[in-house]
C-alpha cells in the first residue's frame, strides 16, 4: 500500500485554473470523495481544496491506478485535458508524499511562508472527509503525525512568529499603495476565517469595517467580535460603489461582482478578492485597483527572504518527523508479526503438552507444571529472536525482511491495533 498525493497550488498552477479545479462546497466535496474510493485502488482519500492549493492525499494499493483516476475525476471537474493536468501538477508517493504533507501542516508549502491558517484548513478537510467515512486509519495516522511535526515547527523555529496570512497581505499592500488606511471605510464580503482575520487588521489600521454575508447572523458574529457594521447582502451592489476598500472571501460558485454592477465613484477604490473561484469578475477601472491572491507575490517574496533560515531549520525538521514516521511504521508492522509467533509458538507447546499426557509420558497431575514449563522455553527462545526483529525493523532494508516472516507465517497483517499506543488520537 502507498501513500499518494496530487498536488495543484500556487507554484504550479494559475489561479484560472485552480478555479475549475476548486471545490467550494460541500456537497461537491462529498461527490468528490465518493468517486475517489469509488475503485479498488483507493481505499482512503482527503481532499484539501483552499484559495491557493487543491490537493487529494490518498491511501491506495496501485499509484498508477489511482493517479489514472485521480486524473481523469479532475478532468471531468474541470475540462482541463488530462495531459495539461499531469504537466501542471506535483506527484507525490510514499516517503516524498509525506514529506510533502508534514510541509504543508507546517505551513512551509504556504503563499505565505508560516501563515497560521493552513493548519485549521487541513485539519478541517482531514476531519470532513474522516466524518463523513471517507478517510480511516493510516490517513488519520499521517495528519495526526502531521499536526505533532507542525507544532514542533512552531515551538523550536520563528517561522510563525508575527503570524502571517493572505489577508494580512493583502491589507498591506493596500496600505503600501494608499499609503494610509486609517479613516477608510471598508467592506468585508464573507464569514470565513480569511473574512475574520480581514476584519481585525483592518480595525488595526484604523479602518471603519462593515460585514456582509448572505447569512447575516454569521456577519453578525463578527460584527459582535470585532465591534464592526453590518449590513443586508441584498444592498451589495449598491454598498460596492460606496466604500474606498472592499474584501471579498465567499465561497461561491460564480462571481458575486461583475461589470454590471459598478458605477463610477470620485474617490480611489482598493478591491481584494481572497476567494477562489474569484468573487470579482470586471473590466479594468482607472478609480479601481484590483488585486487577487496571485497578485500578492512581491510581498510574499519578501516574507520568504525574511524567513528563509527558519525554513531551512523546519524542513530539517520535517525531514526528521518523516523518517521517524516511517520507523513507526515498521514497528506497527512487525509487532503483530511478533505477536503471531508468540501465539503459534505457546499453541504448539500447549499441543505438544497435551499430547504426552495423553500418551501416558508424564502424568496428568503434571499437566500445568508442563504447560509453564512449555511457556518459559517459548519465551527464552523467541526472546533475543524478537528483539532482532524488533531492531531490524528500524533498517532500510527492513521491508523484505517484513515480507518473508509475513510469508512464512502466512497471515494477513493488521497495523491499526497499536496506531493509537504510537501516534495517540488528537491533534496538535
Amino acid at each position: 500500500m502507498h501513500y499518494l498525493i496530487i498536488s495543484f497550488t500556487h507554484k504550479n498552477s494559475t489561479l484560472a485554473i485552480r478555479e475549475k479545479l476548486a471545490y467550494p462546497e460541500e456537497d461537491h466535496k462529498i461527490g468528490c470523495l465518493k468517486q475517489l474510493n469509488s475503485v479498488s485502488s483507493i481505499e482512503e482519500s482527503i481532499l484539501l481544496s483552499t484559495c491557493n492549493r487543491m490537493e487529494i492525499f490518498c491511501y491506495c494499493s496501485d499509484i498508477d491506478s489511482a493517479s489514472e483516476h485521480i486524473f481523469t475525476l479532475l478532468n471531468n471537474r474541470s475540462g482541463i485535458a488530462i495531459e495539461e493536468l499531469k504537466s501542471r501538477s506535483d506527484i507525490f508517493d510514499d516517503k516524498g508524499a509525506i514529506y510533502h504533507l508534514f510541509s504543508v501542516a507546517s505551513s512551509l508549502d504556504s503563499l505565505v511562508v508560516g501563515e497560521t491558517q493552513i493548519a485549521g484548513q487541513l485539519k478541517d478537510a482531514f476531519r470532513f472527509a474522516y466524518d463523513n467515512g471517507f478517510c480511516n486509519h493510516e490517513l488519520s495516522r499521517a495528519i495526526h503525525y502531521a499536526f505533532k511535526c507542525a507544532a514542533e515547527v512552531r515551538n523550536s523555529t520563528n517561522i510563525s512568529s508575527n503570524p502571517v496570512s493572505i489577508a494580512s497581505v493583502a491589507v498591506a499592500q493596500i496600505k503600501k499603495e494608499a499609503e494610509e488606511l486609517e479613516g477608510m471605510r471598508a467592506l468585508v464580503i464573507g464569514a470565513g476565517e480569511m473574512s475574520s482575520l480581514t476584519a481585525k487588521h483592518l480595525i488595526a489600521h484604523g479602518v471603519e469595517v462593515t460585514m456582509m454575508n448572505r447569512t447575516r447572523s454569521k456577519a453578525e458574529a463578527i460584527a459582535a467580535e470585532f465591534g464592526t457594521k453590518v449590513r443586508d447582502f441584498e444592498e451589495l451592489y449598491d454598498a460596492v460603489n460606496e466604500y474606498e476598500l472592499l474584501f471579498t472571501s465567499t465561497g461561491s460558485k460564480h462571481p458575486i461582482i461583475t461589470d454590471e454592477h459598478i458605477n463610477s465613484a470620485h474617490f480611489k477604490r482598493y478591491w481584494v478578492d481572497m476567494a477562489v473561484p474569484r468573487d470579482i469578475a470586471c473590466s479594468d477601472y482607472e478609480d479601481i485597483i484590483l488585486y487577487q491572491v496571485d497578485d500578492l507575490k512581491n510581498i510574499v517574496d519578501e516574507n520568504l527572504a525574511l524567513r528563509e533560515e527558519e525554513a531551512t531549520l523546519s524542513y530539517t525538521t520535517v525531514a526528521r518527523h518523516t523518517k521517524l514516521f516511517y520507523e513507526c511504521l515498521k514497528r506497527l508492522s512487525v509487532e503483530p508479526i511478533i505477536k503471531e509467533m508468540y501465539k503459534r509458538a505457546y499453541q504448539a507447546s500447549i499441543d505438544e503438552t497435551t499430547r504426552v499426557i495423553a500418551k501416558g509420558f508424564i502424568p496428568r497431575e503434571y499437566e500445568q507444571e508442563a504447560v509453564k514449563m512449555g511457556e518459559q522455553v517459548v519465551k527464552r527462545f523467541l526472546h533475543d529472536l524478537t528483539c532482532k526483529i524488533r531492531a531490524s525493523s528500524n533498517e532500510s532494508d527492513s521491508d523484505s525482511l517484513i515480507k518473508a516472516l509475513s510469508y512464512m507465517l502466512d497471515t494477513k497483517r493488521d497495523r491499526h491495533a497499536s496506531c493509537e499506543q504510537d501516534f495517540g488520537k488528537g491533534e496538535s
